[in-house]
C-alpha cells in the first residue's frame, strides 16, 4: 500500500502516484472499527468491481484536536498503526491529508472541488454521519449534489450492536473504564498499544517479577490505569502478559505514569525492542501495599487470575 501525505488545496495531482480514477473512503477512521471497516470494504469491493484502485483519504491529526478538544491528542489508531490496519482491509493507497486551518475553512464545494475533483475520483464512500467542509457544513446529502455528475457516492448505514451505534467514542468510554472485552466486541479485534522497552528501576526483578518498561513513540490512548491481562507480541511470538499502568505508589509518591509488563515464562533481554500490547481484560486496581511481601503476594494473585482469563478467553 501507498501512503501519500497532502495539504488543501492539491495541486498537481496527476503528478501523483496512482493518478487517475479510483474508489475513495474518506473519514478519519480513529479506531478502524467495525463502523469503519464497513465503509473501507465497500470501498475496496466497489474498486475491485470497477477495476480502479482502491484509495482510503484520513487527516492528521485528528480534527478534533485542531478544534481544541485536547483528548483526541491520544488516538485509538495512532497515523502509522492505522496505515498497517488499512493494508490488511486490501487498500492500494492511503491520502492523509493535513488537517489544518486552511482545510478547516474550506467550503463543502472547495473541499470538492479542490480536492476530490483534483484527485480524479470515480465513487466516493462515506459514512452516515460523515461531515466535511466550515464548521462540518457538509453532510452525505451536500456530497452527492456536488458529485453530480462528476463522481457517484455511496453511504454506509450505521453499524450497530445490540441496538446502539458502534463509534469510537463508546470505544474510548470503555477503555478509559477498565472494560478491554466491551473495546473488543466495538472494534472486532483486541485494543493495543505499543511502544518501546526502556530501562528501569529494575525492581520487579528484584521481586520475582522482571517487568518491560514501555515507552510509547507514538501518541496512543492509554486505558485505565490499573492491572491487566495482556498479550504481548515482541520478536515476532506472542505472550500471556501481565499489565501495570500506574504511579507504583507503594514505592513512589509523585504522579509520573508508568507502563509496565511482565511477560509470563519469559526470560529475554528486549531492551530497545517495540512491543505491542493487546488488552484482554481488567484484573483490579492499582494501589499501595504496606510492605514487599504484601505486594508479592498480590503479584502472584495477578498472575494466575491472569492465566484463568487467558483459559477462558484465548
Amino acid at each position: 500500500m501507498q501512503t501519500i501525505y497532502l495539504s488543501y488545496p492539491i495541486e498537481n495531482a496527476e503528478l501523483l502516484p496512482l493518478a487517475g480514477k479510483k474508489v475513495i473512503a474518506i473519514g478519519d477512521f480513529d479506531g478502524v472499527h467495525l463502523g469503519h471497516r464497513e465503509v473501507i470494504q465497500r470501498a475496496v469491493e466497489n474498486a475491485r468491481e470497477l477495476g480502479v484502485p482502491a484509495a482510503i483519504m484520513t487527516f492528521d491529526p485528528h480534527p478534533r484536536e485542531l478544534l481544541g478538544q485536547e483528548k483526541y491528542a491520544r488516538l485509538l489508531t495512532p497515523t502509522s498503526y492505522k496505515m498497517e490496519l488499512f493494508e490488511k482491509l486490501g487498500v492500494d493507497c492511503t491520502y492523509v491529508l493535513k488537517f489544518d486551518t486552511a482545510l478547516m475553512q474550506a467550503s463543502p464545494q472547495q473541499f470538492v472541488d479542490r480536492v476530490l475533483e483534483a484527485l480524479g475520483v470515480e465513487t466516493v464512500v462515506v459514512g452516515f454521519d460523515f461531515t466535511f467542509g466550515y464548521k462540518g457544513r457538509g453532510t452525505p446529502d451536500t456530497l452527492c449534489e456536488l458529485g453530480h455528475g462528476r463522481f457517484a457516492v455511496e453511504v454506509i448505514r450505521p453499524y450497530r450492536m445490540n441496538g446502539a451505534k458502534v463509534s469510537s467514542t463508546a470505544i474510548r468510554e470503555a477503555l478509559l473504564s477498565g472494560r478491554p472485552p466491551a473495546a473488543f466486541e466495538l472494534l472486532g479485534r483486541g485494543y493495543g498499544i505499543r511502544g518501546v522497552v526502556v530501562s528501569g528501576d529494575k525492581r520487579g526483578r528484584q521481586l520475582g517479577f522482571p517487568t518491560a518498561n514501555l515507552q510509547m513513540s507514538e501518541n496512543f490512548l492509554v486505558p485505565a490505569s490499573g492491572v491487566y491481562a495482556v498479550r504481548a507480541f515482541v520478536g515476532g511470538s506472542w505472550y500471556r502478559a501481565v499489565m501495570n499502568i500506574g504511579t507504583k505508589p507503594t514505592f513512589h509518591s509523585g504522579e509520573v505514569m508508568s507502563l509496565e509488563v511482565h511477560l509470563l515464562d519469559f526470560d529475554q533481554d528486549i531492551y530497545g525492542s517495540t512491543v505491542f500490547v493487546e488488552f484482554v481484560d481488567y484484573l483490579r486496581p492499582e494501589r499501595k501495599f504496606n510492605g514487599i511481601d504484601e505486594l508479592i503476594t498480590q503479584l502472584r494473585r495477578d498472575v494466575a487470575t491472569a492465566e484463568t482469563k487467558f483459559a477462558q478467553i484465548l
